[in-house]
């Protein structure tokens, strides 16, 4: 299927996708909260991977993947676009392997990671028992 945008219209529609501040982060940041995990820090870039939510004296590290930039296999995660594709292709396998060495270095800097997909996220009550378990699981300093 042919791109029905032309590129100056694509390029603007490309331009307004935003990295941080997602409704997707909006409401795992909103369950942090209810979960009374508050005091959480956002997109630092000095922790690997940049996590979308981070607990610094945890070492507990949340990320929020939209399913398409990140790869996720669910059927947003395997679209591929049909214009430029060989382009779009090169890019979803740099955010992959950008993400696994995020992955692998948190972990061994002693980091958890949980990472949470948007398809994922339209059923709240599934995030909120997986984000519960992981907060059980590890946000306990006494537990490690």
């Amino acid at each position: 299927m042919a791109d029905s945008l032309t590129p100056e219209q694509r390029v603007k529609t490309m331009r307004a996708v935003k990295s941080s501040g997602t409704r997707p982060e909006l409401l795992a940041r909103r369950l942090c909260r209810e979960l009374g995990m508050p005091g959480y820090r956002l997109n630092r870039s000095d922790i690997p991977g940049k996590p979308d939510i981070a607990f610094i004296g945890r070492k507990l590290a949340i990320f929020v993947h939209g399913c398409f930039w990140h790869r996720h296999d669910c059927k947003a995660g395997i679209k591929i676009p049909a214009t430029n594709a060989e382009y779009w292709i090169r890019k979803f396998d740099r955010n992959v392997s950008r993400d696994k060495i995020a992955l692998r270095s948190l972990k061994l800097f002693g980091w958890s990671v949980l990472t949470l997909w948007e398809c994922e996220l339209s059923n709240e009550a599934k995030i909120r028992r997986r984000m519960q378990n992981f907060f059980a699981k590890h946000a306990n300093p006494s537990t490690r």
